[in-house]
């Protein structure tokens, strides 16, 4: 498989994971757990999987050169089409893991749903704005106990 092949299967891989975790927002409680299952922990499973894969398949044609320590470093390990894809993977599972963990995270402090929609999008295309947004909303929007009426 070439780094544009793979990257095409990795990039649709998680596009499913993003759709059936917004979906999730909006079924049946019966099917809630199950999309959550696939989309949360299945779909970032398997581009881990990918992830280790093109490592193992293209770390050698980095020819030792490239690294952790600098920027150039980094981008010497990125010219490597084959490592280019395994950051991009890399993106993708966290993100989508992040975006679970919103999810999660809305559901336990008892938020609405249709507020997390433009949160996940962000987290989708920009990971930390997404993040940060969420973080913003829940703060804002957290669901208070309504103001206590007063004895007649």
């Amino acid at each position: 498989m070439t780094p544009d092949s793979a990257f095409g299967l990795a990039s649709n891989l998680a596009v499913l994971g993003w759709l059936l975790l917004l979906a999730s927002l909006f079924t049946p409680v019966a099917w809630r757990a199950h999309l959550r299952l696939v989309a949360g922990r299945v779909v970032p499973a398997l581009l881990s999987a990918g992830y280790i894969a093109a490592l193992l398949t293209w770390w050698a044609d980095a020819g030792g050169k490239g690294g952790f320590a600098s920027l150039t470093e980094v981008a010497a390990l990125f010219s490597v089409p084959g490592l280019l894809l395994a950051g991009w993977i890399h993106y993708l599972a966290f993100d989508l893991l992040v975006g679970r963990w919103e999810v999660d995270n809305a559901g336990v402090s008892g938020a609405a749903a249709w507020w997390l929609v433009p949160c996940l999008v962000l987290t989708f295309l920009f990971g930390p704005a997404g993040w940060l947004l969420y973080l913003l909303a829940r703060t804002t929007l957290r669901r208070r106990p309504p103001p206590a009426t007063p004895a007649p």
